[in-house]
């Protein structure tokens, strides 16, 4: 779909599954110990949101190069993002069913911005 036909950041595929995945993100951290507020909960939680949020604000830009520039800082921040959920589970605060539901989503995700990135190059 190009730019042309969308009116909004809102209309990208990619930015709403990853708009859904923060969402998640914060519901299943929110019984994650007390001590790691300031530790795993806010660097998985500010990870998840500058997906969208790069997806978002590159969607704004005109030229193709910062477009893209903002797609590879939102791919960037799901990479940090699936080290958290990997660190999270193997400390047991993510079971394995919950761990596995959000590397899938992430990784579907990813996928949608490397296509976009490649239709962009």
């Amino acid at each position: 779909m190009s730019d042309l036909l969308l009116k909004s950041f809102k209309d990208l595929q990619m930015w709403q599954k990853s708009k859904d995945f923060a969402v998640k993100v914060y519901s299943v951290t929110k019984d994650f110990p007390k001590e790691e507020a300031y530790g795993l909960v806010s660097q998985l939680r500010r990870a998840s949101v500058s997906i969208a949020s790069n997806i978002a604000e590159g969607f704004q830009r005109r030229s193709p190069a910062e477009k893209k520039q903002f797609l590879r800082i939102a791919l960037g921040s799901g990479a940090e993002a699936q080290t958290q959920i990997i660190i999270s589970e193997e400390l047991g605060y993510l079971s394995g069913p919950v761990a596995g539901d959000l590397q899938r989503e992430l990784e579907e995700i990813m996928k949608i911005i490397n296509a976009v990135l490649n239709k962009l190059q």
